[in-house]
Formats: structure tokens, sequence, C-alpha cells
């Protein structure tokens, strides 16, 4: 089944699936644990549209490609398009708010990092980004104080709070804005705190986002 958008309800967007843009190193927990450096601008890249599917489905990994590891991030739905925007243009923009796995062949992007080549062979694949459904921005009462966790076999990886982002949500979006436009039925993820790890077949998967959403599914081998 191809993805669409979907509300925290299940129920289909209307909006057309377009690009993801990912930032990296937003966290300094997460940048502390993977020995890397503070970028001052936002580190940016993409994944395309086949890299989106749905998080409560079994969420498939590839097996011959060495470890493939956990990143939950922050989602963001923009409902219209972006180019040169002011943050006010941005919150009249943004649909609403959700989880992703930023999923991340952890082996293949430290090969890539040591040529100094970009990452999209680490994560931008098929199926790379699963998304959970999204709730409208009208019910997130403060974006810079939301928490999500990641719990795998009923023990806690990944704990965030929006609060500690290095580039908040929506100065950053804008920023992004700035770079190259922005489409309705993008989705933003907005990095990841510490606790990335390996993902293996069968794992058990929680995520959670305050008290708005809730996504349990698993692992399987692609």
């Amino acid at each position: 089944m191809d993805y669409r958008h979907i509300d925290s309800q299940g129920n289909e967007i209307s909006l057309p699936v377009s690009k993801v843009v990912c930032i990296g190193r937003n966290y300094l927990d997460h940048i502390q644990e993977m020995n890397s450096t503070v970028s001052e601008a936002p580190l940016l890249f993409m994944k395309p549209k086949a890299a989106l599917c749905y998080m409560q489905k079994p969420i498939a990994i590839p097996t011959d490609k060495g470890e493939c590891h956990n990143e939950l991030e922050v989602a963001v739905l923009l409902k219209s398009s972006l180019k040169n925007a002011s943050v006010d243009d941005v919150k009249a923009a943004v649909w609403g708010i959700g989880l992703g796995l930023d999923l991340t062949l952890r082996e293949v992007q430290a090969e890539l990092k040591k040529q100094g080549q970009p990452w999209e062979r680490a994560k931008s694949f098929d199926n790379s980004a699963p998304l959970s459904g999204f709730v409208p921005l009208s019910e997130i009462e403060n974006l810079e104080d939301l928490r999500f966790t990641l719990t795998i076999n009923g023990v806690i990886r990944q704990q965030g709070h929006t609060e500690l982002m290095l580039h908040k949500i929506i100065p950053l979006i804008a920023h992004m804005s700035s770079i190259f436009t922005l489409d309705s039925g993008d989705v933003i993820l907005t990095g990841t705190p510490k606790g990335v790890g390996k993902l293996c077949s069968q794992d058990t998967i929680v995520a959670t986002l305050d008290n708005h959403l809730t996504v349990e599914t698993e692992v399987i081998a692609e």
C-alpha cells in the first residue's frame, strides 16, 4: 500500500506526499555520542518520497548492509509551500506534528564520513523514514516543550525534549526555506537525541510523543 499522510486517528490527510528534509546534529548529547562536532549552520540532508512508510506497520530493515540504527525524531508536516519564509509564515504553513524514525545504516555512514562523501546511501534508502500519524498544530501547546521516547523490547533507548534542540523547530524551517523551496506535503525531521543503536528483527518498538501519540510496532528483516 502506497504511503499517504494520516492524522493521529488514522484518517488520510489530503496533502501530497513529497520529500523529507532532515537535520543532523541538533542535540548536543547525540553529537557527543557520535564524537561529532557542533555545526554553526544546520546540517541538512534529504530523503526521497520512497523513504516514507507507516511507522505502525512492521518496519523492514536491510540485512545486507551492516547495522541499521534507530533515530527517533519529532516530525513536522507542511500544508503549504515556503520560500524565504518568516517565522510567522512557517507557523501558518505547519499542518501538524508527529514522530519519525530516521533509519540509518551506521557502518555505511561511517565509511562515507571517512571518505568525505554525502550520507544518502546510509540515510535515504526505501522505507528509511517510518512516520506516525500527525497531530494538528492547534492541539500542540508549545513546540519547544515536547518530550518523546523510544522503547525497544521494554527498555527505554531514547528520550528527547525539544527544549534541548540547538536549532528550534520554527526558525529551523525558516532557515531551510532560505536554502530551497519547501513544498506542501513535505516532512521535516528535526534531529535525534542520544541513544541510537542497532535494530534487530523481532524487536518490539513503542514510540511516544508526550500524551499526543503512541505507536507500537515491530522490526522485520527486509
